[in-house]
């Protein structure tokens, strides 16, 4: 760091170190940006323990296998070519970039400057590569930014995107920008500067070397700028990081848990509820013995309801899968139901999901996404009435989940193994167990299978009449 030292060099250290006011104003932003970040995490690890517990132990290197294809190696994008290379630059981008943060921070703690330049060749690949990868995510950021704004991609549209989703996926792509371009003013007024001294900067700079020309010939403006760009970008990625609990953006970092503890099963087989599996085990078997549930020491067994009502009836992964929603509108746009003018939205569902978690219980600390604006408010009466809005009618009406065809279309979809699914049939469950608010034709099926034990209204005695104009002598027989 060019400063002025009030100590002499550490020769304790393998490197020089020289403490002045930066580095203490350094450690109390870092402490501060990381403490606030951690706070906020701690609030939405205690919202998604609200669910319901499930078991998702064992099948250890299944899951490490998927999470490496899924969530580092971003398989499931490639099925849409353009945004994937896009991404793919932004994301290779974010993490090799993000190695220079470590040198940043120890430069900030210890008051060196480049510490990791002793490693030559490695260091000159290393921040070489960052400056194309930067150069790239602008040019990256700049196409998301076209995409969003100025063509028509209708899975960026919806009444679920409303005035907070659409600013903020606009604010993370400016962010971006800023943080390049704190990097580039970083690195060009530095190699200028050491130019103009005569001396030899650690690295490869291949942009920030074409654009030295724009920076003034003064050692001092020059060092300004230097300590400007410097600030801005790790002040920049702190701002940023505190940011992300209130932003779809928090995807970088839930997207890992998200994929690992995604469900192995087939997709198409759905779970049973085991209160109803006991008991038709038992009219079924009069010998079985139905399972004590756990109870603890001095407490009473409560009641279990059927299905989901609100988000603390939803198991703790769905619970997950609305922290880590990238809202990208890939499920939605694949739903046959939205499609064909129903009003169910696979992404409505998971971001009614993520709202209704932060206005029962814990909310961001720097924004209330699910209250910003008046259009991303839902019924006034509603929200004055908190105790009684529940995720299901509260936010997601009836008309939605029976609109699903449960093709699991969305599921296949989703890049990062959300399951909007699993929450559609839990509030199914509890419309139809709970409340028997099945819709009627359902109601008439329920019926014919009590009664006929056939989905049909028609007796099982009758059940083989279609054969008595075929040429079949002992019907008695045929259907031995």
């Amino acid at each position: 760091m060019h400063n002025d030292y009030i100590s002499a060099p550490t020769p304790n250290l393998p490197f020089p170190v020289h403490f002045s006011f930066q580095n203490i104003i350094f450690l109390l932003v870092a402490v501060a940006g990381f403490g606030l970040f951690i706070w906020q995490a701690q609030k939405i690890r205690a919202n998604i323990l609200v669910g319901r517990d499930r078991d998702m132990s064992g099948n250890v290197n299944e899951r490490l296998w998927k999470t490496l294809l899924v969530a580092f190696g971003q398989q499931k994008m490639f099925k849409r070519l353009t945004p994937a290379f896009l991404h793919l630059i932004v994301y290779v981008g974010f993490i090799v970039i993000n190695i220079e943060v470590i040198e940043i921070l120890i430069d900030g703690i210890f008051g060196t400057h480049r510490v990791l330049g002793f490693m030559g060749p490695l260091y000159s690949a290393l921040t070489g590569t960052n400056e194309v990868l930067g150069a790239l995510v602008i040019l990256a950021v700049a196409a998301f930014w076209w995409r969003r704004n100025g063509s028509v991609v209708r899975r960026f549209t919806g009444p679920e995107m409303r005035a907070w989703p659409r600013m903020d996926a606009n604010v993370i792509l400016y962010i971006e920008v800023i943080l390049m371009v704190a990097l580039f003013m970083m690195n060009t007024a530095d190699l200028k500067m050491h130019q103009l001294e005569g001396k030899d900067l650690p690295g490869a700079f291949p942009v920030s070397s074409l654009l030295t020309g724009l920076f003034p010939d003064s050692v001092t403006a020059l060092h300004v700028l230097e300590r400007v760009g410097w600030w801005a970008h790790i002040v920049g990625i702190l701002l940023f990081l505190n940011y992300l609990p209130s932003s779809k953006h928090f995807h970088i970092i839930m997207a890992f848990p998200n994929v690992y503890f995604s469900r192995l099963m087939p997709q198409g087989q759905f779970s049973n509820v085991d209160s109803i599996t006991h008991e038709v085990k038992a009219m079924m078997d009069p010998t079985y013995q139905v399972p004590t549930p756990p109870v603890s020491e001095g407490a009473e067994a409560a009641p279990t309801s059927f299905g989901a009502k609100d988000v603390n009836d939803l198991a703790w992964t769905n619970l997950l899968n609305a922290y880590s929603c990238t809202e990208c509108g890939r499920c939605t746009s694949v739903c046959p139901a939205n499609l064909t003018g129903k009003l169910l939205s696979p992404r409505k569902i998971i971001m009614d999901t993520r709202d209704r978690m932060e206005e029962k219980y814990n909310s961001p600390l720097i924004f209330n996404p699910n209250l910003y604006g008046k259009e991303a408010k839902h019924d006034p009466q509603e929200q004055l009435d908190k105790e009684n809005h529940t995720l299901l009618r509260g936010y997601v009406t009836p008309e939605e989940l029976w609109a699903c065809t449960t093709c699991n279309a969305c599921v296949e979809a989703c890049p990062v193994n959300i399951n909007p699914l699993e929450s559609i049939i839990e509030m199914r469950r509890f419309l139809v167990l709970e409340e028997s608010a099945a819709p009627n034709s359902l109601n008439v099926m329920f019926s014919n299978i009590e009664n006929n034990g056939a989905p049909w209204a028609f007796s099982p005695s009758d059940r083989f009449n279609w054969a008595d104009e075929l040429y079949v002598t002992d019907k008695a027989g045929a259907t031995a």
